[in-house]
């Protein structure tokens, strides 16, 4: 059969990215309790395409996609964009992968369980000279008011929040040790199951630890940059949102390390 991709294009324009896009795939991630969990993952896969070809061959990157999807740790993450950009004759190969992560946690006094999602997202490119892998985790939290605490006779107004963490990999870690680290720069981690013991637990950590945004992205910066000891991550960026709870807007900051 004719092969309409692979015939030549005289246009003379390079495409730096074409492939497939939101992708929803079932998937195999790393789990430090379990070994293994099971999710489902939004894909998007990609290669450079050189002025001289007319398109990609799009049933490729599913294929290849396929084989790897009941191991998508980083390593063979990588290892499956190195052969999408072998197979297709690019230059780079670029993929993007994000899905729900869940992990079960306690409650503090109580030890009721239940599950919280998180949601985490690899993003990687590779070329024949060149390797990079970004892995990316929002991270559910709740902050207490620092100003509402000091000029208020009753209470301090807190809210929920999301912090955001992007992180250059080269060594191992768990996500689970990350996630922590985010949660402990808190005013207090989120549960699932909290029976009334539990509340009143969360309710006063959360005031003895107030936190604005700008507080919880600088802790978070000094957790990962002293992770495991130092060193783990040459860069890694910190972003927080708070949901106000009583003001009309989102609070936010962000920040990058650079080692």
């Amino acid at each position: 059969m004719i092969d309409i991709q692979n015939s030549e294009d005289k246009r003379e324009v390079p495409l730096k990215k074409v492939g497939v896009r939101n992708v929803e795939y079932p998937v195999a991630v790393l789990d430090k309790k379990h070994k293994v969990q099971n999710t489902t993952a939004t894909v998007d896969l990609f290669v450079n395409l050189p002025h001289h070809f007319k398109g990609t061959h799009m049933s490729r990157f599913i294929e290849v996609f396929h084989k790897y999807r009941e191991d998508i740790s980083i390593n063979h993450f990588m290892e499956m964009l190195e052969e999408i950009r072998t197979k297709l004759e690019a230059e780079k190969s670029f993929g993007k992968i994000s899905f729900p992560y869940y992990i079960e946690k306690e409650a503090p006094v109580s030890r009721s369980k239940g599950i919280i999602k998180y949601i985490c997202t690899y993003e990687a490119e590779v070329s024949e000279s060149d390797k990079k892998f970004y892995l990316e985790v929002k991270v559910p939290v709740t902050t207490l008011c620092p100003c509402s605490k000091a000029i208020s006779e009753y209470g301090a107004h807190n809210q929920r929040g999301t912090v955001t963490v992007k992180i250059l990999y080269k060594d191992f870690f768990w996500l689970e040790d990350l996630i922590e680290a985010v949660e402990n720069s808190a005013s207090s981690p989120l549960y699932s199951v909290l029976k009334r013991q539990d509340e009143k637990f969360v309710t006063e950590h959360a005031y003895d630890n107030p936190r604005f945004v700008e507080d919880v992205v600088r802790e978070v910066y000094i957790a990962l940059k002293d992770f495991e000891g130092g060193g783990k991550f040459s860069w890694f960026s910190v972003e927080a949102e708070n949901e106000e709870s009583i003001h009309a807007h989102n609070a936010y900051a962000y920040t990058e390390y650079n080692l």
